[in-house]
């Protein structure tokens, strides 16, 4: 029986009120409506966490699916009357939760975990820039543009119509977002704040006092009834036409989305995943989305992170996440109207910034060659054209310029080894194999290319292993690195870490190394840990285990 219950409650309800925000944000993004965005939580929450494959997991809308929606919203426009087609949306949103069901039986969303790093990096860095982008006319008092295009076209038309009075809500609650992290240092409690929730309040309060002439919620839900807010849309499968191909893309961007927050909470967590059943999970909550008109939902990175922090650990929290924002859609719809849209603009503009990829940016400039082309088209093709279409190219020339490695693969069936003490060079010479079978000591030997195809065996192969204390990593085996192998092995030993285990990497070759040093893995583990000699680590041993092994 879990004893969980408690902390799962109290997270689900926490988490619900920084998704809040975030869901009506993201509804407003998709062009479908905030209140749309508040039903895509709710179904991705209750039906994500019923029939999900992570236990942790908590969905919803995020920006990658919400601003996807919005670039096939522009395509689906009744008559000439310029508004959407809601029927349209919704009907391609439940086709995309079937096609994520049939994906699912298929058993291949394994194969999210062959996704180069770079590409990953360049998709969530451009949906950033959308992000931020989009919400600059929001964020000055001005309708919304129908695409990236429009905005950049319009910029500096629009600086000049800007509606000063927005800037009174949001300023402020960008400089509360950003200054949250210094006051929770200095302020113990506020640490159990959630700031888009304090940014939320203090940015309607302003617009509630002055009385400022600018946008609010209750604009868009077209002053909606607590009792007209549910509607149950019928999908048109008479139009499956038009409708499969933005379906087949919205749930190909649900699968890469909803893993990565997966792999996410798996290196948090130290669990994994079913990948298989995350994939039906957001199927299903992309099926009751689409009927009652939610925005598309994904496992959000945010939202599962926040629920790690506050004590979540199984499926519960994210039903009662999902509960606790329809208790606030039916009961509180009142307040939901009085929030400007200048300041879920200013979330937004936090959030587009915190989605950048700080792990490569740092780095970029020494990136190698072919992790940096791919990162800068992937980068490009996602701000100026399509999601995915940017991580099809980019795995497409990633492939291409890895096809030697690739190649060498198949034909060599490199298989990485985990080498027991006694059977490696580390071995005491006067200890009997008994006493040496029992030393809590692994050595973990990659073999071949360390890159995006390979790196997933790797991981694979470690996390079968017998409990341990000091693990080895023999890079002496291993011919090439690249970006995501680098990323991988780091994550690695840095899970190993968290759970106690003591790690040295060595052996490896000069160019290797290079890449090693380059992308900062030697300062991130620790020169101590590092490249350090045969005698030394059997040092190490002899001290750590109190055994002689000259």
């Amino acid at each position: 029986m879990h004893t969980n219950i408690r902390a799962d409650i109290l997270s689900g309800i926490t988490v619900a009120i920084i998704a809040l925000p975030l869901a009506l944000a993201f509804g407003e993004i998709s062009q479908l409506g905030p209140v749309a965005g508040i039903w895509g939580a709710i179904a991705g929450g209750i039906i994500g966490g019923l029939f999900g494959g992570c236990m942790v997991g908590v969905s919803g809308p995020t920006a990658p699916k919400a601003a996807q929606i919005a670039t096939f919203m522009s395509l689906f426009i009744i008559g000439s009357t310029d508004k959407p087609d809601l029927i349209a949306a919704f009907s391609i949103i439940f086709l995309s939760g079937i096609v994520l069901v049939f994906i699912s039986l298929l058993k291949i969303s394994r194969f999210i975990h062959l996704t180069p790093y770079s590409v990953i990096a360049g998709f969530m860095c451009g949906i950033g820039v959308i992000v931020i982008l989009t919400q600059i006319n929001a964020f000055l008092g001005l309708e919304a543009e129908k695409n990236i295009h429009s905005v950049f076209q319009n910029f500096s038309k629009n600086l000049k119509n800007a509606n000063p009075d927005a800037l009174f809500v949001a300023l402020p609650s960008l400089f509360i977002l950003f200054s949250w992290s210094r006051l929770e240092q200095k302020v113990d409690f506020l640490k159990n704040i959630p700031s888009p929730l304090v940014a939320l309040i203090a940015g309607t309060s302003i617009a509630s006092i002055m009385g400022l002439n600018i946008p609010y919620i209750g604009d868009k839900m077209g002053g909606a009834k607590e009792a007209e807010i549910f509607s149950l849309y019928v999908p048109d499968l008479t139009r499956l036409s038009e409708f499969i191909i933005p379906a087949l893309a919205l749930a190909g961007l649900a699968i890469l989305d909803s893993l990565l927050s997966c792999k996410v909470a798996d290196n948090m967590t130290g669990e994994h995943h079913s990948s298989d059943k995350e994939t039906f999970g957001q199927g299903m909550a992309n099926i009751a989305a689409g009927l009652v008109g939610g925005v598309t939902t994904a496992t959000a990175t945010m939202r599962t992170v926040a629920n790690i922090k506050f004590g979540g650990q199984t499926p519960l929290a994210s039903i009662v996440h999902g509960l606790t924002l329809l208790a606030i859609l039916l009961g509180l719809g009142f307040l939901v109207e009085a929030i400007p849209t200048a300041c879920l603009a200013a979330i937004l503009f936090k959030v587009g910034i915190d989605i950048m990829d700080y792990r490569i940016l740092p780095i970029i400039k020494k990136l190698p060659n072919t992790d940096l082309i791919v990162f800068i088209i992937v980068l490009f093709v996602t701000v100026y054209e399509d999601l995915m279409v940017a991580v099809a190219i980019g795995v497409i020339f990633a492939v291409l310029k890895s096809l030697n490695q690739i190649k060498s693969i198949v034909k060599s069936n490199f298989k990485h080894k985990i080498i027991s003490l006694q059977d490696s060079k580390y071995s005491p010479k006067k200890m009997d194999d008994e006493r040496l079978n029992k030393l809590p000591v692994l050595i973990l030997q990659p073999h071949g290319p360390l890159f995006f195809a390979s790196i997933e065996k790797l991981i694979q192969t470690y996390s079968k292993i017998k409990e341990h204390e000091l693990l080895i990593v023999d890079l002496d085996k291993v011919t090439m690195i690249d970006l995501s192998g680098v990323f991988s092995l780091e994550d690695l030993i840095i899970g190993a870490r968290k759970n106690g285990i003591k790690v040295f990497v060595t052996n490896a070759s000069s160019n290797v190394n290079n890449v090693l040093s380059n992308l900062g893995f030697i300062r991130k583990i620790g020169s101590d840990n590092y490249n350090r000699s045969h005698n030394a680590v059997t040092s190490f041993i002899n001290e750590r285990f109190n055994i002689n092994i000259s």
